[in-house]
């Protein structure tokens, strides 16, 4: 099948989603399949094969993410029932004052998502957003666009993240001097977020009622002492992240690979919430006079709110699946390398349209480094680090119906699809480009 024809399925594939979802109010999920099995029919995928594709788009991706939605939701409920998030937001509010609480979690966030996968660290903080929104009064995308928008810049560009890790092993670059390079611009590119969120936020987006009273239900204490001390929260928070930083530099640093090993198991990311839920259990249960069983039902509780959000990233799995076996990112990407562009505009695009054709920065930051690696030969090291960097770069924008971060974002903000497209899908192609020109001045300057 021509180049052409598939990328125009991919883009009637696009729209047609995007119909049904914004014009006739088709469930997500239900959409996401439906148009999952015409394209998939559409690029002559064997009739035989496409049901096991798109479940294993749909379990790949959920064997992953249901875990920790499923664990950061009992965590977040067991935090926001004792009133531990409003009491976390009013402490820092009082400290910070409202001007400054954006900027501080922010920073925060981008820290959080240097050692933490982004839906991971997303999820963790997503509490604490409806915490400092309820006690501003501010909408949650005031919060969440910036926060998340920090996190995802560390997520594509970052060690220990897969996506630049695989980069610089694709593309034999010097890891130290990569994570020097990377982390000063996405110092930048975080603070540029900053502003072009606020720029995107001078509109007020409907919230979804469902969103808006969970953030409008964050408990607030009777009294200040019925609530458990803000650093109280900050401890269960900052936990969970400590262990996955422990995991991640264990397999870098630590030779006794039984040691390691184990290292890496307490670092993962469920084994580290399902810590921090002991925790919350323990000192906020006894803090709060709970039994074991009232732990439990809140856990429990915790459970059907996410079940719808659970499926539509499930469905942007199976989406994101059919559109890497299609061929359609591929070809897309063999296409531009064909063009003979500099190597950093080429690094950038080739990377940027396959985010865009198939949904997943990772894949794209990959395949894109694997396409460029005999193109590095006899340049500098610094070249082929700014080359890396602008591969990742390109992993960051247009985030969309296709790439289940965009779903994670989309729903917990409240936002509708229409509307995360113009807050979302433009702020993370924002700070890829400014990562991108950064990366390219740099370029000419070395």
């Amino acid at each position: 099948m021509s180049i052409s024809l598939l990328l125009t399925i991919a883009v009637i594939g696009i729209l047609l989603l995007l119909v049904l979802i914004i014009k006739f109010k088709v469930q997500p999920f239900i959409a996401l399949l439906l148009v999952s099995l015409f394209v998939a029919l559409a690029t002559d995928i064997p009739v035989d094969k496409i049901w096991s594709i798109m479940t294993a788009g749909m379990g790949g991706l959920l064997g992953h993410v249901a875990l920790i939605i499923g664990l950061g939701a009992m965590l977040g409920k067991l935090i926001e029932h004792s009133g531990g998030t409003y009491s976390l937001a009013q402490y820092f509010t009082n400290k910070l004052g409202k001007k400054r609480t954006i900027v501080a979690l922010s920073i925060a966030a981008f820290f959080l998502g240097i050692p933490v996968f982004f839906e991971v660290g997303f999820i963790v903080i997503i509490p604490i957003i409806y915490g400092f929104a309820k006690i501003n009064n501010l909408s949650p995308v005031k919060f969440g666009l910036p926060v998340s928008g920090a996190m995802l810049t560390v997520h594509v560009v970052l060690s220990p993240h897969p996506g630049p890790v695989a980069a610089i092993g694709n593309l034999n670059a010097d890891i130290g001097l990569q994570t020097m390079i990377a982390l000063i611009i996405s110092i930048i590119v975080a603070c540029l977020g900053v502003y072009y969120s606020k720029y995107l936020n001078r509109k007020e987006y409907k919230i979804d009622d469902e969103i808006r009273n969970e953030m409008m239900n964050t408990k607030q204490a009777d009294n200040t002492k019925s609530a458990p001390h803000a650093y109280t929260i900050v401890a269960l928070i900052v936990t969970p992240i400590l262990l996955i930083m422990v995991g991640s530099m264990g397999s870098y640093l630590v030779d006794n690979v039984v040691l390691r090993n184990y290292l890496s198991l307490i670092g993962a990311p469920g084994i580290a919430l399902l810590f921090a839920i002991f925790l919350a259990c323990f000192f906020i249960g006894r803090q709060q006079k709970w039994s074991i069983k009232q732990c439990s039902d809140l856990m429990e509780h915790s459970l059907p709110s996410i079940a719808t959000i659970i499926f539509v990233i499930g469905g942007g799995g199976i989406f994101g699946k059919v559109l890497i076996e299609s061929g359609i990112g591929k070809s897309l990407a063999d296409a531009l390398y064909m063009i003979h562009l500099p190597l950093i505009p080429a690094a950038f695009l080739i990377s940027l349209a396959l985010r865009a054709s198939q949904g997943s920065a990772t894949v794209a930051i990959i395949t894109t480094s694997s396409l460029l690696a005999e193109s590095t030969a006899g340049l500098s090291q610094i070249q082929i680090v700014l080359i890396t960097i602008s591969t990742c770069f390109g992993g960051l924008g247009l985030s969309h119906v296709n790439d289940a971060g965009f779903w994670v974002v989309t729903k917990y903000l409240g936002l509708s699809v229409s509307d995360g497209l113009k807050t979302w899908t433009v702020l993370t192609t924002l700070l890829g480009v400014t990562g991108f020109i950064c990366t390219w001045l740099l370029w000419f300057i070395v």
